[in-house]
C-alpha cells in the first residue's frame, strides 16, 4: 500500500505493484508513487533490476522539486526498495560530507590567515601513515584544503579524501555528522590504503602555513575514542586475499557505512541549506558554497589547477547518473549535474542533483546498485560496465525525460546555479 508522511517535504515509499505509467500522461502524486511506475513502464531496462531488487541491493530516492511564486522549493520525495537495514558499501561517496566538514572547520577555527588556500603540511605521526610536504610557494598545486576538495569532486580522489579525514580525525567526523542528524553514520577509515581498525584511529600532526613558510596554526597528532557500534555484517561467498580464494563471506563490519537517505540529505543541505533545519547545514560562507558548486558541477577538463588530460578523464568522467560509463558524451551546455559517487567492491553509488537550464528542469537523484554476480570480492570481476553503469544511465534518463514533459505552476529561477567555469579558485 502506497503511502506518505508530511515533514519539512512529502515521502512516498515505493512498492513494485503500482499501475504501469503511460509516460505522456502526467501523474498525480498524491495518488501513485511516480518513481515506481516508471520503473514499472520501462521493462526494456529495469525488468531484471525489480526482480532482483535485494539481490541486487538497489535503493533509488528520487526528489521532485516544485518552485513557489517566491522561487522557494517544495521536496516529494519518491523511495525505491530503500531500508536502512541493507547495507551497501558507500566508497567514495563518503568523500563529500568530509570535503563539507573540512571547510566547515576552518570557519570554526577562524585563525587569522588560516584558510582553504593556506599551505597545508601533513606529517606522518604514526605506524603506517605517510606524509604530504608544502612548498609554501603560491602555486595553486600546493596542498591546501581547496586543493584536496576539487580533486575529491572533479575526480574522486582517494589520497585527497585521505588528507582531509586527517584533517578533521575520526572521531570529530562522527560527532558532527551526529550532530547534524546522522548518528548512523561511520566514516572511520581512509581509502586505498592497508591500514587496520586501530591505526585507522590515529591521525596525522597538521600544519598551515602563509607562502613565505611562516606557520599560522599546528594541530597535534589525534588519537579516535570514537565508539562504533558492533556490526556483523558479512556479503558474498568468498574474496581474494594475498593472491588467493579465501572461500567465506567478506566482513564489512568495520568498514565505512552511510545510507543513501543521509547522503541524500547532505547534498540537499547543501544545494538548499535555507530548505533543511539551522542545525542540519553546514556552517559554510556564500564563497564557500560558491567554490563547492564550481567543482562539484564541473568536468574534469574544466579545471587548470590541477589539470586533468581527457584521455584519461572524459567530460563525463564521475557523472554515472544519465552518463553511465560513456566516454564521448555529448552533454549539453544547459545541463549540470552537482553529484558525489563512489565504486568500490562491486557497489556502484550516485547522489546527484541535475539542472537543465534551458529547460528549466531540476530534480534530485541517488541511486545505488551492487555489481558483483559472483559473490567474490577483489577479484577485480565486478558487474559495473554491464549492470551498474547502464542502470545508472537508464534510470537517470527516464527521471529527466519524466522532468521534461512534468507540468509545474512555477518556473524555476536557477540563477543561484550557474557558474562562470572559466573562474578557477
Amino acid at each position: 500500500m502506497l503511502f506518505f508522511a508530511c515533514f519539512v517535504y512529502t515521502v512516498f515509499t515505493a512498492c513494485t505493484a503500482s499501475h504501469p505509467l503511460n509516460r505522456s500522461v502526467m501523474l498525480n502524486p498524491l495518488q501513485v508513487n511516480i518513481l515506481d511506475s516508471l520503473l514499472q513502464a520501462n521493462p526494456q531496462y529495469f525488468k531484471e533490476i525489480i526482480a532482483q531488487k535485494d539481490t541486487l541491493h538497489v535503493q533509488l530516492i528520487y526528489t521532485q522539486i516544485n518552485r513557489d511564486e517566491q522561487n522557494q522549493p517544495h521536496f516529494t520525495d519518491y523511495l525505491f526498495n530503500v531500508n536502512k537495514d541493507h547495507y551497501f558499501y558507500p566508497a567514495s561517496t563518503v568523500k563529500m560530507p568530509v570535503a563539507l566538514l573540512s571547510l566547515e572547520k576552518l570557519n570554526r577555527l577562524h585563525i587569522a590567515g588560516v584558510n582553504k588556500f593556506s599551505p597545508m603540511v601533513t606529517d606522518t605521526s604514526s605506524t603506517g601513515e605517510s606524509d604530504a610536504p608544502s612548498h609554501y610557494s603560491v602555486n595553486k598545486t600546493t596542498p591546501t584544503i581547496a586543493h584536496y576538495a576539487k580533486q575529491i569532486f572533479l575526480v574522486s580522489d582517494n589520497d585527497a579524501f585521505n588528507r582531509l579525514y586527517e584533517f578533521m580525525g575520526q572521531e570529530t567526523i562522527q560527532q558532527q555528522l551526529a550532530a547534524k542528524g546522522y548518528p548512523d553514520a561511520e566514516i572511520r577509515h581512509r581509502l586505498e590504503v592497508r591500514l587496520n581498525d586501530e591505526q585507522n584511529r590515529h591521525t596525522n600532526a597538521i600544519h598551515f602555513y602563509d607562502t613565505s613558510g611562516k606557520l599560522l596554526y599546528q594541530q597535534p597528532a589525534q588519537y579516535s575514542k570514537a565508539v562504533f557500534e558492533a556490526k556483523n555484517i558479512q556479503l558474498g561467498k568468498g574474496y581474494i586475499s594475498n593472491g588467493q580464494l579465501v572461500n567465506t563471506p567478506f566482513d564489512f563490519s568495520l568498514k565505512n557505512k552511510l545510507h543513501l537517505e543521509d547522503l541524500h540529505h547532505i547534498l540537499r543541505s547543501v544545494i538548499f541549506p535555507e530548505a533543511v533545519p539551522v542545525q542540519q547545514r553546514f556552517n559554510l560562507t556564500k564563497e564557500d558554497y560558491d567554490f563547492i558548486y564550481r567543482y562539484m558541477s564541473a568536468y574534469p577538463n574544466e579545471s587548470q589547477y590541477p589539470s586533468y588530460e581527457t584521455a584519461n578523464y572524459n567530460q563525463a568522467y564521475v557523472k554515472f547518473i544519465l552518463f553511465g560509463a560513456q566516454k564521448n558524451a555529448a552533454i549539453p551546455s544547459s545541463l549540470r549535474i552537482f553529484n558525489k559517487v563512489g565504486d568500490a567492491y562491486g557497489f556502484l553509488t550516485d547522489v546527484a542533483y541535475v539542472v537543465d537550464f534551458a529547460n528549466q528542469v531540476e530534480f534530485m537523484l541517488s541511486a545505488s546498485i551492487y555489481c558483483n554476480s559472483d559473490g567474490i570480492f577483489n577479484d577485480d570481476k565486478y558487474d559495473y560496465e554491464t549492470v551498474g553503469y547502464p542502470f545508472m544511465e537508464q534510470i537517470g534518463k527516464v527521471i529527466y525525460d519524466y522532468e521534461l514533459q512534468r507540468k509545474r505552476a512555477f518556473k524555476p529561477n536557477l540563477d543561484r546555479f550557474k557558474i562562470d567555469y572559466t573562474k578557477e579558485y
